[in-house]
């Protein structure tokens, strides 16, 4: 049984607490409120851009993707057919023959940047670059090839070959058009980063200053940005005489300023990367 100095003391304490919880909870009006110390402000900066992106980012994404960073001039497609492996050698003798007719035509609104198999990476997969004269271009020559009876029997005979296969629409960033074709018995790198979705700008604009390092010592073939298909996605594509040279070509990279402030700049901004290595298909023009 409660004492009457505990009864008291309980219906005291009720009384205040319900009077307390009665008041409004008092708010500063904006001349009242305290401006945030810097040390507050700039984690509150941090903040924003672990969630938003940077300022500066943020305000150039007032403007589209492809107005801030393409060239604008051409549409790239990027097809990467997986061949059953005892369909190899059938499939390089029917793209060999039936691609260049493609690519050649001079109705259709394109041309073939180059063709590669991959020999490190993900095994017995074919890689193909085609541009196209914008997305016009590209309708067109859909709508083309869709009544032409020679590439109807080519995709007859292609389907049964694959695995799968998969297609992204790119666009070539500002800083580097994409190579002619060349004729240089060169291995090529086919570097793929998936960026972390609101980031491509900032990513671009590290990764452009960082490439003015790596041209000194390799010749870039291509940089490409997704905008149908796989989207925050970046490929880039250089060339190198063999393994030992891309090798000593990134060491050297390594041993320039600036490229090393380029990879941890970048980096953070990554979510995945692979690296294939290609041959080029006696037919590509990049060979």
């Amino acid at each position: 049984m409660l004492s009457r100095v505990s009864k008291s003391y309980l219906t005291t304490r009720t009384l205040y607490t319900t009077a307390r919880l009665a008041r409004p909870f008092p708010t500063l009006s904006l001349k009242e409120q305290e401006p945030a110390s810097p040390k507050q402000g700039r984690a509150n900066e941090i903040i924003e851009a672990v969630l938003y992106g940077s300022k500066k980012t943020r305000e150039e994404e007032n403007q589209t993707h492809s107005k801030v960073l393409a060239r604008g001039k051409y549409v790239h497609e990027l097809q990467i057919h997986n061949v059953k492996p005892d369909k190899v050698n059938e499939y390089t003798e029917l793209v060999s023959k039936y691609m260049p007719l493609i690519a050649n035509d001079p109705a259709n609104n394109l041309h073939l940047c180059g063709s590669w198999s991959v020999e490190i990476g993900e095994q017995d997969t074919f890689v193909h670059i085609w541009e196209y004269k914008g997305y016009p271009g590209h309708k067109h020559t859909m709508e083309r090839l869709s009544k032409d009876e020679a590439y109807s029997e080519f995709m007859n005979r292609l389907r049964p070959l694959l695995i799968s296969r998969q297609n992204n629409m790119m666009l070539e960033f500002s800083f580097w058009m994409t190579s002619p074709p060349k004729v240089t018995n060169n291995i090529y790198e086919l570097r793929k980063y998936t960026l972390k979705p609101g980031r491509l700008l900032e990513w671009e604009m590290y990764w452009r200053r960082g490439l003015e390092c790596r041209r000194k010592f390799c010749e870039p073939v291509g940089a490409w940005f997704t905008q149908l298909g796989e989207l925050n996605t970046v490929y880039h594509m250089w060339t190198y005489p063999d393994l030992q040279t891309r090798k000593t070509t990134r060491e050297d990279a390594w041993n320039t300023e600036g490229w090393a402030e380029t990879v941890q700049k970048t980096v953070p901004l990554v979510n995945n990367m692979t690296s294939s290595i290609l041959k080029p298909l006696p037919y590509s023009p990049l060979r």
